[in-house]
């Protein structure tokens, strides 16, 4: 990997990446900005795209750190008047500079983004702007692309863009990393492992929720290539960059503590602000659930409230009022909230701040207690707001601490039970295996440890299926496939998830052969076992499948089987 220095100018890097398919990618080896985000200090890229079939569209135009040598390197790489479309995966304030000086040159260009990003631009452009929210586009020569709204409590209007000549998913903040590099694809993908988890840590963490839910809809493309705003192009890690972030999104559900994060903001600064203290919790290892209020609905906010352990609460002030969304937030919390639980206020204002102080005093007479002092910022934050916010997320996390030797919760004997048993249940181990499949040309595997020995003779095994880890290529007699059986100290396991479907392709990046039975066999595996299917019995909410073992080999004499610890049956 490249060594950064202070001694490179900002810069623009021009690859091709695919068929008729360019990478215009501005470049700085500086921190751009102060936000957490990029507290690493190893620069950072901002991802343009040049998609030219019989029209040309132009994906994400930089901010404006980039205006000039953006438009400048642009302008040699294409007669800009030729371009017909921009794309926008989210629209924010920086990106509308760059935005507006572009449409200044090629006033005939569409603009396509998705509704929530469109009421940005209408009131940010001008009328005679065209502007369109389409589900698919057709550029011509195959790139028929085709759009995914992912929205986020950061990026309400988040979209993604698939192109099916290319088989390229542009991801925008998804699967990105704030590194600067000569290197256009991941060839060095392992190197990136802390610097990939402290960007999903920044932008990600709070909005583990909405992240799943963008991962589940992605996740029916065939892909061959992660296209994000930042960094590198992600060929060699797909699958496994995939389940890392399933995985970080799972860690946050597995913490003892979680906080609801709710805000609204206006012009990004209360957002930016909000950032920052979660910063602050998901560092000191508190699940954190952000909530836009501008998006959320009153069922949503409730549950969070109902759920959490604590809130933190934060609003602009807009004519010396806080918003409709944070006053509806405000009452939900105050008619049904728990009194019990710890509270803390933050905001951001131009000239007098009513909506913090509003916050402030109804907490405060409803008898809530505060995890630490309210914030109040003024204008746009500098370095030092953005770190006060950090430094009270992880004093609210050491309140909470405190807190909870107060505010024992009562369970029932029932539930308290259900508990017990649950835990017990879950000291039953079990050997971690990953189970491949073959339909055509297109492997599956699944990771599992629900398995065991059934018979002597002939030499049978049973394994409990679920109903959503699509494994229907084992859930008829004689279907076949391959246990891989896991060994204890190499990380195989990352590649795979308990789902699986045919658009996740993790054989392409860890060594396996074919096995007689035309499933993989992982080469890094403890040992092997090539199966049959024998009988399916449907059983509570698994399917039990029995299966006769018709081959086997050990590949690793000297290892030992990786074994699955639970703490709860509940998973």
């Amino acid at each position: 990997m490249m060594t950064l220095t202070p001694t490179h100018t900002r810069d623009v890097q021009i690859a091709t990446i695919g068929h008729n398919t360019i990478m215009v990618r501005s470049r700085t080896w500086e921190r751009l900005k102060f936000e957490v985000e990029y507290s690493r200090q190893r620069g950072t890229t901002a991802n343009s795209y040049l998609i030219q079939g019989d029209q040309i569209a132009l994906i994400d135009p930089p901010g404006v750190s980039f205006t000039e040598i953006f438009i400048e390197e642009l302008s040699k790489t294409i007669d800009l008047n030729r371009i017909n479309y921009i794309i926008l995966s989210h629209v924010n304030p920086n990106r509308l500079i760059t935005l507006k000086a572009l449409l200044e040159k090629l006033p005939q260009v569409t603009l396509i983004c998705s509704r929530p990003g469109a009421n940005i631009l209408k009131t940010a452009l001008k009328e005679t702007q065209s502007i369109r929210c389409p589900e698919t586009l057709d550029l011509g020569q195959g790139h028929h692309l085709q759009f995914i709204t992912v929205p986020t409590p950061r990026w309400p209007d988040g979209l993604c863009t698939y192109d099916p000549a290319t088989e390229l998913l542009y991801t925008d903040k998804l699967f990105g990393v704030h590194i600067c590099e000569d290197s256009i694809i991941d060839e060095d993908w392992k190197a990136l492992d802390s610097d990939r988890l402290y960007y999903f840590d920044c932008l990600h963490a709070p909005q583990a929720k909405q992240v799943e839910d963008a991962l589940d809809k992605l996740s029916r493309f065939s892909v061959k290539g992660y296209a994000p705003g930042h960094g590198c192009l992600v060929r060699h890690s797909i699958s496994r960059l995939t389940y890392d972030y399933r995985y970080w999104c799972g860690q946050q559900k597995r913490q003892d503590f979680k906080v609801a994060l709710l805000y609204a903001s206006a012009y990004g600064n209360t957002a930016t602000l909000a950032n920052a203290i979660a910063q602050g919790l998901i560092q000191n290892g508190v699940e954190v659930e952000s909530i836009n209020c501008e998006l959320a609905n009153s069922n949503d906010i409730l549950q969070a409230v109902e759920t959490c352990d604590g809130f933190i609460l934060g609003s602009p002030t807009l004519g010396g009022h806080a918003p409709v969304q944070i006053q509806t937030a405000l009452g939900i919390i105050l008619s049904s909230g728990d009194k019990t639980k710890l509270a803390g206020v933050f905001g951001s204002y131009g000239w007098s701040g009513e909506a913090i102080d509003l916050l402030e005093t109804k907490l405060q007479d409803a008898n809530y207690r505060f995890g630490f002092a309210p914030i109040r910022v003024r204008f746009s934050p500098t370095s030092d707001n953005l770190e006060q916010c950090y430094q009270a997320g992880t004093e609210f996390v050491q309140a909470l601490k405190r807190n909870k030797k107060i505010r024992s919760p009562r369970i029932s004997a029932t539930e308290s039970q259900i508990n017990r048993t649950e835990q017990a249940v879950g000291r039953i181990i079990g050997s971690l295996c990953v189970i491949t499949t073959q339909n055509g040309n297109s492997p599956k595997g699944i990771l599992t440890s629900w398995v065991s020995q059934a018979s002597f003779n002939p030499p049978g095994l049973m394994i409990a299926v679920a109903e959503d880890q699509n494994a229907d290529l084992m859930r008829h007699t004689g279907d076949k496939f391959v246990l891989n059986i896991l060994s204890e100290g190499r990380n195989v396991r990352r590649y795979f998830s308990r789902h699986s479907s045919l658009g996740s392709h993790p054989f392409s990046e860890i060594p396996t052969k074919t096995a007689e039975n035309g499933c993989m066999i992982l080469s890094e595996a403890l040992a092997y076992l090539e199966c049959r299917v024998e009988r399916i019995m449907a059983c509570g909410d698994r399917w039990l499948i029995y299966a006769i073992i018709e081959k086997g080999e050990v590949i690793l004499t000297d290892g030992v089987s990786a074994i699955e610890h639970r703490k709860s049956a509940g998973y």
